[in-house]
């Protein structure tokens, strides 16, 4: 636990104990400072956590905190104000923390750590699919809130991880995470202080947002309540009055003949409709005043006619917003996000990397989020039932669409071939060929990782660009130009250089891959070195082509490709010489396209779910 954020030492505040009770407080104030924000850069994730916990309270399900000590205590805390500001249903919001009531006031040593405990602790809730949990905790790490997530998320449940550090273990465990980063405690380690303010700060959005979209105010008044006692019958008459321009008296009234009912009776006062009628049109409208008032229509967002097109990658994620028609997609907004590849970043990150993609894709539509009629996934890492059946069981957590595919991403290309058959050829970081046949039946070849596979692919490339600079510094080869740019490139100034700044970890895989554009730079400049590396990554690429081909049987004339991969896109000559591999094995491709934005293959297969094609 050494490495946590909320275990470090805050240097500010090394001489505590030597500081003045006025020191002492303008160091705290000025840390506590640090905490808004931290908690504002995490704007976005909290206002999709509102729209998801407002549309499962919605549709019955409930709002549960799940945290230990400080943060299981918030938890309780906020869930236990939600009936006496809210009106809301006992029970609708619950909180739940390690090592029961007890907990509450006096420590329960140890209770943080059994993960099992949690999930016995949400079987005696009946926690369901149709809740939203809330797991709190953060260190990022704690045992019990881990298991709490877990249980929820394997029988279906929205799950949220808030946590105060960085890759938190509960992002993995979770579908949407929050994570202020406030800095370490004045007091080490102690963290009831900024990150209980956090804490509390994003649980008072979650809820207040979260009851807002459900009708619970009128403006920024609380407006459902029912006049039960002598405070609350003194707050409606005091709302009626302001509101609707009458004395006390006629407040009162007014209130009486609508059984108490605040909401009720401001509908009635405003449009002289009956107190049934009134109550029948704040159901239909899910209970907002505002919305029964000004004629609007409260239904939640869903676009039956729209698709989503999503491109997830080892790199990025790109979602597609779109309209289906005849002729295929008019796409409306576009969104992009970070690495999505579930066998690199984890599910937990893919998932929370595509649901910030389709975020920004309704923002550049300037349409409110909700379901839409039909979604095509195309990820890395998802070929395999199992990934598709974790993806789909996502996809219907977060209510994505109606109806949902879920594909390789070195499928998306094909959909894009005049007659959706054909082969798609990926070279990029990585590479791949993967191929449908008229009839269906799809195969692939290539696409085996850096270790054991990717030739053809830029990081293959260079690879072997480096091979060669080792071989020619040791006199076991012909110096080669290769050395050079890749030195400079770099930053470096001798060839021994490169074992620390690759193994060093500073040149990952992705920046690695960055650098074929100089290896294919001296193939173009006669690099006899570069020219032979460049040919046999091109033929290694022509060789599961050929592979493809083979299995599907498909015309050696004729076989339409689309290209797709930074390495194939971006560089005309790697792209001449994988065509001339090719024709030097026998396949002569018709049509060749470069696909450069897959995730509109993507929306064209949700396109053709819509209409049944």
């Amino acid at each position: 636990m050494d490495h946590l954020l909320t275990e470090t030492r805050n240097p500010a505040s090394a001489d505590l104990d030597g500081l003045t009770p006025l020191e002492i407080v303008q160091l705290m104030n000025a840390e506590d400072a640090k905490v808004i924000p931290a908690v504002a850069s995490q704007a976005e994730f909290i206002a999709r956590a509102i729209d998801v916990i407002a549309d499962r309270l919605r549709d019955g399900g409930r709002l549960v905190y799940v945290g230990a000590g400080t943060s299981g205590r918030l938890g309780v805390l906020d869930a236990s104000e939600c009936p006496p500001t809210f009106n809301s249903p006992p029970g609708q919001v619950v909180g739940l923390i390690a090592g029961g009531y007890q907990a509450l006031t006096a420590a329960v040593e140890g209770a943080e750590d059994h993960p099992k405990q949690a999930e016995a602790d949400l079987r005696q809730i009946n926690l369901s699919a149709k809740d939203v949990l809330v797991g709190i905790a953060t260190s990022g790490r704690t045992p019990y809130v881990l298991g709490a997530l877990q249980f929820a998320r394997s029988i279906g449940t929205f799950a949220i991880g808030f946590a105060c550090v960085p890759d938190a273990d509960l992002a993995a465990e979770s579908d949407l995470m929050i994570a202020p980063l406030v800095g370490p405690e004045v007091l080490t380690g102690s963290t009831r202080l900024k990150a209980g303010t956090a804490t509390k700060l994003v649980l008072n959005m979650l809820t207040t947002g979260a009851m807002v979209r459900l009708g619970k105010t009128f403006g920024n008044l609380m407006v459902d309540l029912r006049a039960t006692n002598t405070k609350l019958k003194a707050r409606t008459n005091r709302i009626v009055r302001h509101l609707l321009g009458v004395n006390a008296d006629a407040a009162n009234a007014l209130l009486a003949r609508c059984g108490g009912e605040l909401k009720t009776a401001l509908v009635v006062g405003r449009t002289g409709l009956s107190p049934d009628e009134a109550r029948r049109r704040l159901a239909d409208n899910q209970g907002r005043v505002g919305v029964v008032l000004t004629g609007q229509s409260a239904a939640t967002n869903q676009w039956p006619g729209h698709v989503l097109g999503i491109d997830g990658g080892g790199t990025h994620t790109v979602a597609l917003l779109g309209v289906a028609h005849a002729d295929g997609v008019r796409i409306l907004g576009r969104g992009e996000a970070g690495p999505s590849n579930l066998k690199t970043v984890g599910a937990g990150s893919a998932f929370a990397q595509i649901d910030r993609a389709v975020e920004a894709a309704f923002a550049a539509a300037k349409l409110a989020r909700g379901p839409v009629g039909a979604a095509c996934l195309g990820l890395a890492g998802a070929g395999r039932p199992g990934d598709q059946a974790a993806v789909r069981a996502w996809a219907g957590r977060v209510r994505l669409a109606e109806s949902v595919e879920v594909t390789g991403d070195v499928a998306l290309p094909v959909a894009l071939l005049p007659e959706q058959w054909g082969l798609a050829v990926v070279a990029g970081t990585g590479s791949c060929v993967w191929g449908r046949a008229p009839d269906g039946r799809i195969a692939r070849a290539g696409g085996w990782g850096p270790i054991i596979g990717d030739e053809g692919s830029g990081y293959s490339l260079v690879i072997g660009a480096l091979k060669a600079l080792a071989r020619a510094a040791d006199g076991r080869d012909s110096p080669t130009s290769i050395t050079a740019r890749l030195l400079t490139r770099m930053g470096l100034s001798d060839p021994t250089d490169v074992i620390a700044a690759i193994y060093g970890g500073t040149w990952d895989r992705t920046r690695l891959s960055a650098l074929a554009d100089e290896v294919l730079a001296a193939a173009d400049d006669g690099d006899a070195t570069a020219e032979t590396l460049a040919r046999q990554e091109a033929a290694s690429l022509a060789q599961c082509v050929k592979a493809v081909a083979t299995r599907l049987a498909l015309p050696t004339l004729g076989l339409p490709l689309a290209l797709t991969g930074g390495l194939l896109l971006n560089s005309e000559g790697y792209r001449r010489r994988f065509l001339t591999e090719l024709d030097r094995i026998g396949i002569r491709p018709d049509p060749v396209i470069n696909v450069i934005d897959p995730a509109e293959g993507a929306a064209r297969i949700a396109g053709r779910m819509l209409s049944g094609g």
